[in-house]
């Protein structure tokens, strides 16, 4: 667990040990009990890492059981995240939901989803947190407002796709709607390239990269976000090359929502390569930013010979 040196560390212990005592008080069977012991033991005020990888194991393993088991984890998840005050339990809370998305159980996803529309409250909008107890902390209090919202963000594309980008539990239903793409009317494929690159924006606000040196707990964030990155250049991608079939048949309307949708995507490459480009140094990317410029200058020649055969 690491020493404790401050007396913010041991109130952090007893917080937990409080917190431990509470989930035994309050739950109402064994398996309550488990769930709410696992989540505490994986979101603990220290030390400032990632979740111990047996303790994440733990938390997913409840997801294989019933669907009323998968709400309460994701209902106790959610508790500890918007009662806590602490920048590290809440980046803990982060990093499970993101682990989730990426590997949890079907049912555990499905839960997860519905869950930030229940009752009409956001439970990962979190623009008030700050954790003041050092210049440290009010840093990382920056991360884990902007990481709430890209994980926001993330459900919503999901959504938008109808299976979770990157999820290694829903590579069926994934595969077998990426094999429908050419049979997608052209305002949903707009759609989901519109959404894609919603995302890929909110990967651009995170904060300054330089904060993630020698902090674990953030080089793991940013290690899930490259992994994120990747698949939704690859979702764009393929997108693209149906876009790319269609062009020439393809409406003035569409064309001109397809070019903003390229403009938007290209003001990311800059910050994306400053994110990501030492870490992820693939053909396919220099590929992917080409078509994106291909597209470009296709829908412009078109636009031109269109305008020069009305004149």
């Amino acid at each position: 667990m690491g020493r404790i040196t401050t007396i913010r560390d041991i109130l952090g212990v007893i917080k937990d040990k409080v917190s431990l005592s509470q989930a035994a008080l309050l739950s109402k069977s064994n398996s309550s009990l488990s769930l709410r012991l696992a989540i505490v033991r994986a979101t603990t005020h220290a030390p400032p890492g990632p979740p111990d990888d047996h303790h994440l194991s733990a938390i997913l393993s409840f997801g294989n059981s019933s669907r009323a088991t998968s709400s309460a984890v994701i209902t106790a998840l959610m508790d500890r995240l918007n009662s806590t005050s602490n920048c590290y339990v809440a980046f803990k809370c982060l990093l499970i939901i993101h682990h989730i998305i990426k590997r949890g159980p079907v049912i555990l996803q499905d839960q997860l989803s519905v869950f930030p529309a229940y009752g009409g409250h956001n439970y990962l909008k979190l623009t008030a947190f700050r954790d003041c107890a050092t210049a440290g902390t009010w840093a990382i209090s920056a991360w884990v407002r902007w990481y709430a919202r890209y994980l926001e963000t993330l459900l919503f594309t999901s959504r938008v796709l109808g299976y979770f980008l990157c999820s290694s539990s829903n590579s069926k239903i994934k595969d077998s709607q990426e094999g429908r793409i050419p049979s997608f009317l052209t305002v949903d494929l707009i759609k989901d390239v519109d959404s894609l690159i919603g995302l890929t924006e909110e990967m651009c606000k995170a904060p300054d990269p330089t904060q993630v040196e020698g902090n674990i707990l953030l080089n793991e964030v940013m290690r899930l976000l490259g992994e994120d990155y990747l698949s939704a250049v690859n979702e764009i991608f393929l997108r693209f090359g149906e876009f790319k079939k269609r062009l020439s048949c393809q409406s003035f309307g569409d064309s001109v929502e397809l070019m903003h949708a390229l403009k938007k995507l290209e003001n990311c490459k800059d910050r994306m390569g400053i994110l990501f480009g030492i870490k992820i140094k693939k053909p396919s990317m220099d590929m992917f930013w080409g078509l994106n410029e291909e597209l470009k200058n296709e829908i412009e020649v078109l636009k031109v010979h269109k305008e020069g055969g009305r004149s």
